[in-house]
């Protein structure tokens, strides 16, 4: 059985290079009974943190979410072509993106690719998944002009606010309004509290890590599909707070336009 999706080292037996890749302890006798339960408490618990980590997305709008196209698991680039032709992109072409586009890059970013357990793309300390995604939608095909939060659980969107508010959000970026030519905006925002439950005063470290890891996904994906991108991190974290309607606790992490180069 796969370990906790973590890069740590905390668990017993548990890889310290990065990888999810762990065993679990041989023991023998009364033992063994004794580290299966709390294997399985542990494993438990991560699966309770994921799915209080979609219960919080959007509760105003549960009922109103938006499922976007299945996300495919196989691609025509190389992760090494896709890692060699990576670049930041600041020029769009005024063109659309599709919802399968969107879909794909926000699988990437936080998708679930467990079966049993609820793992994603990206690796998490501990399995907490601390990270939230918000879509900032201005040109999306078959998709109203507004805000929205991915529900990995469900891969779908939960409506925050209509609108088209790319403006506002390149303005709070301290006016970079390249940002919002982009026809969608992507903003990674964290929830520090829920790897702080955990790792204690590390917790903001672990988070900082995983935005870039979920960041680096959404650069190889946008590579992928012949798109492109750049992670923003000069912003005022108050105005995107407001704009996003983070709730306490929820910080903005990154912002990255994403569209078709020019």
């Amino acid at each position: 059985m796969r370990a906790m999706d973590g890069y740590n080292g905390a668990m017993p037996g548990g890889r310290v290079d990065g990888s999810d890749k762990r065993r679990r302890p041989r023991v023998a006798g009364p033992v063994a009974g004794a580290a299966r339960c709390a294997w399985g408490l542990i494993m438990g618990l991560a699966l309770l943190a994921s799915v209080a980590t979609s219960a919080d997305a959007g509760k105003e709008h549960a009922m109103t979410t938006i499922a976007l196209p299945p996300p495919r698991t196989e691609g025509a680039l190389s992760i090494e072509t896709a890692l060699a032709r990576r670049r930041s992109v600041r020029t769009f072409a005024a063109r659309p993106l599709t919802m399968d586009q969107l879909g794909q890059i926000l699988w990437a970013a936080q998708g679930i690719t467990g079966s049993r357990w609820p793992l994603r793309t990206a690796p998490s300390a501990g399995a907490l998944y601390p990270l939230e995604i918000y879509v900032v939608a201005g040109q999306i095909k078959a998709l109203d002009e507004g805000i929205y939060r991915y529900r990995p659980q469900a891969h779908a969107l939960a409506p925050v606010k209509t609108g088209d508010h790319r403006g506002a959000l390149a303005r709070a970026a301290l006016g970079q309004g390249w940002m919002a030519k982009a026809p969608v905006m992507l903003a990674i925002t964290g929830v520090i509290s829920r790897t702080a439950a955990k790792y204690g005063r590390r917790a903001e470290r672990y988070v900082f890590m995983e935005a870039g890891h979920a960041a680096q996904n959404i650069y190889l994906q946008v590579q992928a599909d012949g798109l492109g991108t750049t992670a923003v991190g000069a912003f005022r974290d108050k105005a995107v707070q407001a704009l996003l309607r983070l709730p306490d606790g929820e910080v903005p992490l990154y912002l990255m336009p994403v569209g078709v180069p020019r």
